[in-house]
């Protein structure tokens, strides 16, 4: 479904993420592992567009997207879950879903599907943005993001913050999507949490992508997991 090729892409005159590859099967959850200033977050980025690569290209759903704008990437059904939220805080609950409704694309997702497994959405459907918890706006993110009706989803950091209670919601909502089979890839700085989740993962450092492996092959490598992530 996504597959990116000798990614490099800068800040200036930074060079930030140095021939990066990766790829995403249809139905797959991977996991996009690294200490903080890794290049995740802007690996991401230059997936939607946001910070586009000088070299090297990504191909999603077998057509080129490198050089696209943003906004014809998220329309092709890519969804990104940012680490900040960036939900509309003088919008209510049902105001920031109903902004995100795409009417030209499968309609798995709609406001009666997203209250029935974010209940505590329904009941803040009527509150401002501004008002909700971090673990109620992080749901309200991936709700919302789900309301395009994506066919990959972009996850940056979605347990960041959150008390363990809403960590958890926030992977029960991540075991729904893969029952759904839903394409994810998901960068996270609680390894532990995304390895249980996950199919595959890679691991970056200083822009590179220095392991991949099966999450579970990782995760059972307890000298490994202390080399390349500090745990």
């Amino acid at each position: 479904m996504l597959e990116l090729t000798d990614i490099n892409t800068f800040y200036g005159e930074a060079h930030i993420l140095q021939n990066v590859s990766l790829r995403v099967e249809k139905g797959e959850t991977v996991a996009l592992l690294g200490r903080n200033g890794a290049g995740k977050t802007t690996t991401l980025r230059t997936i939607m567009g946001l910070t586009p690569a000088k070299k090297g290209q990504v191909v999603f759903n077998g057509l080129d997207i490198t050089k696209l704008p943003t906004y014809i990437i998220s329309r092709m059904g890519i969804g990104w879950v940012p680490d900040n939220r960036r939900i509309f805080p003088t919008s209510t609950v049902q105001m920031n879903l109903e902004i995100a409704r795409r009417d030209d694309r499968h309609k798995e997702w709609d406001l009666e599907e997203i209250y029935k497994y974010f209940p505590t959405l329904e009941k803040l459907k009527n509150h401002k943005g501004e008002y909700l918890s971090g673990g109620e706006l992080q749901m309200l993110s991936i709700a919302r993001t789900l309301m395009g009706n994506p066919d990959l989803l972009l996850m940056d950091e979605p347990s960041e913050g959150l008390a363990p209670k809403i960590v958890r919601e926030v992977m029960n909502v991540i075991n729904e999507l893969q029952k759904r089979e839903h394409s994810i890839l998901l960068v996270e700085q609680n390894s532990v949490l995304a390895l249980a989740v996950s199919n595959r993962c890679y691991v970056m450092d200083k822009g590179r992508i220095i392991q991949q492996s099966s999450a579970e092959e990782l995760d059972k490598d307890v000298e490994l997991k202390k080399e390349l992530l500090g745990i």
